[in-house]
């Protein structure tokens, strides 16, 4: 059994388990607890009613949140020709091809947090399914990120889109923020996260689509939330 701090012994005082709270009080509690030298990121994590076991019950989808997630992402993009200067002109971190991939595999090179690449590329990056797969970086065309506006990919990944995708235990788990960013910041996010994964929800489920959800900072309690108000504001 996991021991805890003292410090997170006294915070836990400070919430009520017991509790669904409203979107802005767990917020503004969570700020008020952050008491660490590090800018903390504000997890969200959603129960939803599917079975990812099903292929038609699979939730998956990319978002692009209005302040960002905090997070500078590094991006690789796999190109050739005059798509390369055009990733590079739009801020890519590393552009290239076979030269690329040889070192994700031969030297297990992963210091990137997006790959984005030409359907022409496709090959090469093919390869790279063990390594990118499992950290669910593999580019595709449903996350937008195997395409020709290479640019675009870039500049959407840079303003703040992230992908989200249900696990093995229905469950979906991202960075929505950080404690420095206002509290209407962290709340427009929130709300744009969660509108797209209602319009995400397969027509396959059936019941109650959202089940539970928290929201937490990295060293905080986990706050559940009031999905009576969630789907007021959401459906």
């Amino acid at each position: 059994m996991k021991r805890r701090s003292k410090r997170y012994k006294e915070m836990m005082k400070s919430v009520d388990r017991m509790k669904d709270y409203s979107i802005d009080d767990a917020i503004k509690t969570l700020k008020s607890l952050s008491n660490v030298k590090f800018n903390e990121t504000f997890d969200f994590c959603v129960r939803l009613g599917v079975d990812s076991k099903h292929a038609d019950q699979m939730v998956r989808g990319t978002v692009v949140l209005p302040h960002g997630t905090g997070k500078t992402k590094k991006i690789l993009v796999f190109a050739s020709g005059d798509k390369i200067k055009e990733a590079q002109d739009a801020g890519a971190d590393y552009v290239g091809g076979d030269e690329l991939a040889d070192k994700i595999v031969r030297e297990s090179w992963v210091d990137f947090d997006a790959v984005i690449a030409t359907p022409d590329m496709m090959k090469v990056v093919g390869k790279l399914g063990k390594v990118l797969g499992p950290r669910g970086l593999m580019p595709s065309p449903k996350t937008g990120t195997t395409t020709m506006n290479v640019a675009g990919a870039v500049k959407e990944v840079k303003a703040g889109k992230i992908e989200f995708k249900v696990n093995k235990q229905n469950e979906i788990h991202l960075g929505i923020g950080k404690i420095a960013f206002s509290e209407s910041q962290l709340k427009e996010n929130f709300l744009t996260l969660v509108t797209a994964l209602v319009k995400s929800k397969p027509s396959a489920s059936k019941g109650q689509y959202l089940r539970g959800m928290t929201l937490k900072t990295t060293m905080g309690p986990g706050l559940a939330i009031d999905l009576n108000e969630v789907r007021k504001l959401t459906e």
